[in-house]
């Protein structure tokens, strides 16, 4: 009689009765089951190893569920690339799915980089043309041309981050619009605002700071285009990556030079528009709000939407603050509440508010940014059309 085969080891993959434990991705609980971890683990994850494009997307996605290089351990693998790698390999998937992965995992559609990059440049090309139009009318015409290109130029916008790197991969926080649309109200009316108040005012009207507001909207074409750098860098990094924090090390450097790529060119254009205006570069005020918005909307196109809503409303609120505690000085016993930002304002001028709380917000969410950026479960391929 022929000698039985050799046994498998225990928990041995090879082995179909085997008893392993498999960790649940979100907790690290364990449970005993008769098939192999793996194939336990692909079966809790199911939907996303069928419409994986590459095994890049299931480590992304594992990592988003919690799993870990301490969790793929457990599975038999050096790290949760590697695992996802045998996931990718024995999931079955449809033969169709093949000629999409390149514009799968880039993120745009064949022939979507012209749209999206004239897009962009079509905010700052409305509001240039809309300053045009007020200096050369006068009357009602020249208040019709005003909110005609309020409205234009918010409809660009809208087009704009729709479209392209800086659209939105979930559902935003409807009060992030708000806020938002609060800062940059206070960009053109706040310092003129807080001006006439410090002065004893405001007894007539002020001219609204248009520098800081064009320099904004010019500033959506750079933006999207370091959107476009730091997504498709992190995503070649990520391929060459063979574990979370090997990714982590070498995607956080990326978004600082990205950042900081950006805040030059705002500076430029801050000054740019300053000169051809004739008005004050407000390099705080405007220059910190663009970085603030910049860092929020990133955030935002990487599916990372309750912060930036949190920090745009803590700023809105710290101008907001400011403007009241002037105004509330002058009731009788009063003064004291106005002196703080009486002393900024005469020590740095009206740009100190905006930019000491656009400059703290924006500090905020550059930390948070550098957290929550630089894991693989950002950088997912999504479904979104661009």
């Amino acid at each position: 009689m022929p000698p039985p085969p050799p046994a498998s080891p225990p928990g041995s993959l090879a082995d179909p009765g085997s008893t392993a434990k498999a960790d649940e991705a979100t907790g690290g609980s364990r449970r005993r089951t008769g098939v192999d971890p793996v194939k336990a683990l692909m079966h809790r994850h199911r939907e996303l190893c069928e419409r994986a494009v590459d095994a890049l997307e299931i480590a992304a996605g594992l990592e988003a569920h919690g799993v870990t290089d301490r969790t793929a351990a457990r599975f038999r693998h050096r790290d949760v690339f590697s695992l996802a790698e045998e996931m990718y390999a024995r999931v079955p998937r449809d033969s169709d799915i093949g000629p999409e992965t390149p514009h799968a995992v880039a993120g745009t559609p064949p022939g979507g980089r012209p749209v999206w990059a004239v897009l962009a440049l079509l905010p700052g090309t409305l509001g240039a043309l809309t300053l045009v139009g007020l200096e050369f009318t006068g009357g009602r015409l020249r208040l019709a041309v005003g909110a005609g290109g309020v409205l234009a130029v918010s409809a660009a916008l809208r087009a704009a981050l729709r479209r392209g790197p800086l659209r939105a991969t979930a559902h935003t926080v409807p009060a992030t619009r708000a806020w938002t649309c609060w800062l940059l109200a206070y960009a053109l009316l706040g310092d003129g605002l807080l001006s006439a108040a410090v002065a004893g005012g405001p007894d007539e009207a002020w001219a609204p700071a248009t520098a800081p507001l064009l320099a904004l909207v010019l500033a959506v074409a750079p933006g999207a285009w370091c959107a476009r750098l730091f997504g498709a860098v992190a995503r070649r990094r990520l391929a060459s990556s063979r574990g979370l924090e090997e990714f982590a090390a070498s995607v956080r450097p990326l978004l600082l030079a990205v950042f900081a790529l950006f805040l030059c060119a705002l500076w430029a254009l801050i000054g740019v528009a300053a000169a051809v205006l004739g008005q004050d570069a407000a390099y705080a005020g405007a220059g910190t709000l663009g970085a603030l918005l910049l860092l929020a909307r990133l955030l935002t196109a990487h599916g990372r939407t309750h912060a930036p809503a949190v920090v745009l409303g803590a700023a809105a609120a710290t101008e907001a603050l400011a403007v009241c505690t002037v105004f509330a000085g002058r009731l009788p016993g009063c003064g004291f509440l106005s002196v703080p930002v009486e002393t900024a304002v005469d020590a740095w001028g009206p740009g100190a508010v905006p930019g000491l709380a656009c400059g703290a917000a924006a500090l905020t969410l550059l930390v948070h940014a550098a957290r929550t950026l630089t894991r693989a479960s950002a950088h997912a391929p999504t479904d979104t059309t661009p």
